[in-house]
């Protein structure tokens, strides 16, 4: 965890390569997992695969969520290849590119990584005794319902915060902690 912090302290996350993205995603939030994972007791190779998937897809979800907010404080965590395959340069007016026209497709090809790291945690959870990964299943299922949000508004309004509200959070975190995925 320290180890991202500091990727995000020495200096603005712009624009990063695949590679590392996926090193910020396992610092930042597998690492969290993998002590999550420890604590309800999960054996260690479903341990680790489970915070490593579900890490990468609710940090992906985060970056889809903040765009804007990142782009403010000088951050861009969308990756230069899925960037550069849309046809968005990254200059020092990190607003145009939240404005660009190819944003939307952008944003959704990095969605469509986030939903396969989701259905690769579901896998692993899948394997596990249920008490163990419920607190992770609902985790999942608040943040894919959040992913469904901004796919549905299509990141046409990154500037505007998506959310779920309280009650559609209390309904999914029932759900997902009496049933099965």
């Amino acid at each position: 965890m320290i180890d991202g912090m500091i990727m995000d302290a020495q200096h603005p996350i712009v624009a990063p390569s695949l590679v590392q993205l996926d090193l910020y995603c396992d610092r930042v939030a597998g690492a969290v997992g993998r002590l999550s994972v420890r604590v309800f007791g999960l054996g260690e190779a479903e341990g680790e695969a489970l915070a490593a998937a579900l890490g990468r897809a609710l940090q992906l979800t985060n970056i889809l969520r903040d765009l804007a907010e990142d782009a403010s404080l000088g951050r861009l965590y969308l990756p230069d290849e899925i960037l550069a395959e849309h046809g968005i340069v990254v200059a020092d007016d990190l607003d145009a590119v939240l404005r660009h026209p190819a944003l939307p497709a952008a944003a959704q090809a990095l969605a469509a990584r986030a939903r396969r790291h989701f259905a690769e945690a579901l896998a692993v959870a899948r394997r596990c005794p249920r008490e163990a990964v419920r607190p992770a299943m609902v985790m999942a299922a608040v943040y894919q319902a959040l992913l469904d949000r901004l796919e549905a508004d299509g990141w046409r309004h990154p500037e505007r915060r998506m959310e779920l509200g309280m009650l559609r959070k209390a309904w999914l975190v029932v759900r997902h902690s009496w049933g099965r995925q």
